[in-house]
């Protein structure tokens, strides 16, 4: 990488220190380490290397959802963020190209009707989902006739499903199978309803950071970073988006 220029460096780390928002509520992308609580996984490590790259100093903003980081945005909480991309986003948030793509599917009861993703589209249908995660955001766009119930976080989802009976849990596909695999009632449903591109972010007025940050992760992607921080944190099932422009 080009040594960031100062308008790229006054972006991204404004008060010498790089604010990274870090999002919990997907598993795939953050997890807490198991003994010492510190967070990990690929966003983790993208964010400590940005700020190796631009020579400053990183802190982990933490979440445990999605939604909650783009809220923090007003509060100018964090200079870059990972988060899917998705048209409500766009007006406030300059995305990269993605560097994980996600399946969002459901999971529902072995005893369910519903064999594939248009099976739950139907009216009387209701579907668990986490307040403003991607996937909740595509649904409220897409669904004709099934009902959405929000709850504040992704993991809060499959608990509110499971409470109240409803017909199905949507989420990311890799999280959804270890609580089926929990718990012999349930399954995931084949297919996607959606592919989620995950990205790195900037606020959308930070136009020299968002070119640098864009950048950034190209690198990463090209020269097997992404992939070896997904491996390292358990997620080798994990795909890594292709580069720009292939």
């Amino acid at each position: 990488m080009s040594t960031p220029s100062a308008e790229a460096l006054n972006d991204l780390a404004p008060t010498g220190v790089l604010r990274a928002a870090i999002n919990f509520g997907n598993p795939v992308l953050a997890q807490r380490n198991a003994e010492t609580g510190q967070p990990q996984g690929v966003s983790v490590n993208l964010a400590v290397e940005l700020g190796r790259q631009l020579g400053v100093p990183v802190e982990l903003v933490t979440y445990d959802a999605a939604g909650k980081v783009f809220e923090a945005l007003a509060q100018q909480q964090w200079n870059v963020a990972f988060l899917a991309i998705e048209p409500v986003r766009e007006a406030q948030v300059a995305f990269s190209e993605p560097y994980v793509i996600i399946e969002g599917t459901y999971l529902v009861k072995n005893d369910s009707a519903f064999l594939k993703m248009e099976d739950l589209d139907q009216p009387g249908v209701r579907i668990a989902v986490g307040q403003g995660a991607a996937y909740d955001l595509y649904l409220s766009r897409t669904q004709q006739h099934a009902s959405l119930v929000r709850a504040p976080t992704s993991a809060g989802a499959v608990d509110l499903f499971l409470d109240e009976g409803l017909d199905a849990a949507a989420g990311v596909r890799q999280p959804l199978l270890k609580v089926a695999e929990a718990n012999s009632e349930l399954r995931v449903l084949e297919g996607y309803f959606t592919s989620i591109r995950q990205a790195m972010g900037v606020p959308v007025q930070c136009i020299a950071g968002a070119a640098y940050v864009r950048a950034f992760l190209e690198e990463q992607k090209a020269n097997g970073f992404v992939r070896k921080a997904l491996d390292d944190s358990g997620q080798s099932d994990v795909t890594v988006a292709p580069l720009q422009g292939h």
